[in-house]
C-alpha cells in the first residue's frame, strides 16, 4: 500500500517564490573564526612579558593554549545551538564537521594547557616534572575554581572518547545523543576557572567583558534556538500522528497533522528532528526529512527500519502526540543555479528528493532524477514518483542490482550517456556517505563543478 501527499502546482508556486539564489556564507563565517583567534592570540601577546627562562616559557604556552581552548569551547556549543543562519544556510552536515573539528582542536589543547601549565607551576615550586600529578591536585584543591574544571574536563575527555569513530558506531544513537549533551555542562563548568584563575582577565578588564560577551551570547543563542523557539513551535502548531502506512516492506510513512503548518518556514529538501510521545519513545529524538511537499494540514515523513527508534515507528497509533525541531538542512530549491537539475537518490535518501522532484520549477524535461537500491522491491515510493514525472514531463530513472546481486554500473561514463548535458545540470544529492561518494567522484568525472553538487549527510 502507498499513500500520497502532494502539493503539485501550488508546491511549486511556493517554492518558486523562495528562489533566491545566495552563496553560502561559509567562509565569511571561517574568516570571522580566524579574527577571532587573531583576536585572542593578541590578548595573550599583550599581556605577556618578556620570557628570559625555560619556565616562563612553559606558563606562558600553557596560557595560550587555555585561552585558545576556552575560545573554541563556546564555538563548539555555538555548533550545538541550531542557529537557522547556520542550519539552513551553511547546512547542518557541514555544521556538525565543524562542530566535531572544533571539539578535536579543543580536547587536544585542553591536554596541552593542563600538561604545560602544571609543569610550569611545578618548576615554579622547585618541582621536576614527575611531580606534575602531585601538583595538579594541588592546584585543583586550593585555587578558586578549579575543582569545577576538573570535572567539566574530565567529562570532556569522556564526551571526546564516546566520539571516536569505532567507539560512537558501537553506541546507541540515543545514548550517544544523550552523553554529547553534557557539553555544556563541561563548558559551564570549566568556564569559571578562566575569568578567576587566568592572568589576561586578572589585568585586563576588557578583556573579561568581551570573555563574558562572548559566553554569554553563545549562552543567549542556546537557550533561544534548543529550548524556547522549540516549544514556541510546538505549542503553536500541535502536531500529533494522522496515520502510518507501510510503503514498501521495511519502510513506513508517517503522516503528521497539525495547525497553520504551512507557518513553520519548512521547505522541501528539509528535516526535523522527531520525538514521538509514546511509551518507550518519548527520550529518543531523530532526524527524518519531509518526504513530501509540506502541507497547512499535513507533513510526512518516510523511513526506512535501521534501528530501534525507526522499528518502531510503524506501531504508532493515531493522535499520538509528536515532538519537533527545525526545520533544518540546506539542501533546497536555493541551492539550485541552472535551469535543469538532476536528483540522486540512494535508498531511504529518496525522501528529500521526492519531495524536491515534485516542488522545484521547470519545465518538461528539465528535472531528472536517478534513484539508486538494491531491487525494484526496494523502490519506496515508487509509484509517486512516476505519477510525478508523468505529470510533469520529468525524467524517471533506476538503477538496481542485476539478478544474480551486481551492482549498477553509475560512472562518469555511464552519467554522460544517459544524460549528456550532465555538466550543465544541477545536482542534488542525498544516501549513503559510500554511495554519495561514488556518485560524487562520477559527477566531478562526468565535468560537474563542485558547486553545483548540492548534498547533505546525516551520519553525525
Amino acid at each position: 500500500m502507498t499513500t500520497t501527499l502532494a502539493g503539485g502546482r501550488a508546491a511549486r508556486r511556493q517554492t518558486m517564490r523562495r528562489i533566491r539564489p545566495r552563496r553560502s556564507p561559509a567562509v565569511p563565517l571561517l574568516l570571522a573564526v580566524g579574527a577571532g583567534a587573531v583576536a585572542v592570540l593578541w590578548l595573550w601577546w599583550t599581556n605577556t612579558p618578556s620570557i628570559a627562562d625555560t619556565t616562563g616559557k612553559i606558563v606562558a604556552a600553557g596560557r595560550i593554549t587555555g585561552l585558545l581552548a576556552g575560545y573554541l569551547m563556546a564555538l563548539v556549543v555555538l555548533q550545538m545551538a541550531r542557529v537557522p543562519a547556520l542550519e539552513r544556510r551553511v547546512g547542518s552536515d557541514r555544521v556538525a564537521r565543524w562542530h566535531a573539528m572544533s571539539g578535536r582542536y579543543t580536547v587536544s589543547l585542553v591536554i596541552a594547557h593542563v600538561f604545560l601549565i602544571m609543569w610550569g607551576y611545578a618548576r615554579q615550586a622547585g618541582r621536576s616534572l614527575g611531580d606534575i600529578v602531585q601538583q595538579t591536585i594541588t592546584s585543583v584543591t586550593t585555587l578558586p575554581d578549579m575543582g569545577k574544571a576538573a570535572i567539566g574536563t574530565g567529562l570532556l575527555f569522556v564526551i571526546a572518547f564516546l566520539s571516536i569513530g569505532p567507539v560512537r558506531r558501537r553506541l546507541p544513537y540515543d545514548g550517544w545523543y544523550h552523553v554529547h549533551l553534557l557539553t555544556y555542562a563541561a563548558v559551564f563548568l570549566t568556564y569559571w576557572h578562566q575569568i578567576t584563575t587566568g592572568n589576561e582577565f586578572a589585568v585586563e578588564p576588557t578583556a573579561k567583558t568581551f570573555w563574558y560577551g562572548l559566553y554569554g551570547v553563545v549562552t543567549a543563542l542556546v537557550l533561544w534556538y534548543r529550548i524556547i523557539t522549540p516549544v514556541r513551535l510546538n505549542l503553536r502548531h500541535r502536531m500529533r500522528v494522522a496515520a502510518v502506512v507501510e510503503e514498501t516492506p521495511g519502510i513506513v510513512s508517517v503522516l503528521i497533522s497539525g495547525r497553520r503548518l504551512h507557518r513553520m518556514g519548512a521547505e522541501a529538501g528539509q528535516f526535523f528532528r522527531w520525538r514521538f510521545l509514546a511509551p518507550g519513545m518519548r527520550f529518543s529524538s531523530h532526524p527524518y526529512s519531509l518526504s513530501a511537499a509540506p502541507r497547512p494540514d499535513m507533513l510526512r515523513i518516510t523511513v526506512k527500519a535501521i534501528g530501534d527508534h525507526s522499528s518502531r515507528l510503524r506501531e504508532l497509533e493515531p493522535g499520538t502526540r509528536v515532538w519537533a525541531e527545525g526545520p533544518y538542512g540546506a539542501l533546497t530549491a536555493q541551492r539550485r543555479s541552472r535551469g535543469k537539475v538532476l536528483l540522486v537518490a540512494g535508498g531511504v535518501g529518496i525522501t528529500p528528493m521526492r519531495a524536491l522532484f515534485e516542488t522545484l520549477p521547470g519545465a518538461a524535461g528539465d528535472i531528472t532524477l536517478l534513484y539508486r537500491a538494491n531491487s525494484t522491491q526496494d523502490l519506496a515510493l515508487w509509484s509517486e514518483l512516476a505519477k510525478i514525472a508523468d505529470e510533469r514531463g520529468a525524467r524517471l530513472m533506476y538503477a538496481v542490482n542485476s539478478p544474480d546481486g551486481e551492482r549498477p554500473d553509475i560512472s562518469a561514463e555511464s552519467l554522460q550517456r544517459k544524460i549528456p548535458d550532465v555538466d550543465r545540470h544541477d545536482v542534488f544529492m542525498c544516501g549513503p556517505p559510500g554511495f554519495a561518494q561514488s556518485v560524487y567522484d562520477a559527477l566531478r568525472g562526468a565535468g560537474v563543478p563542485a558547486r553545483r553538487i548540492h548534498h547533505e549527510s546525516f551520519e553525525m
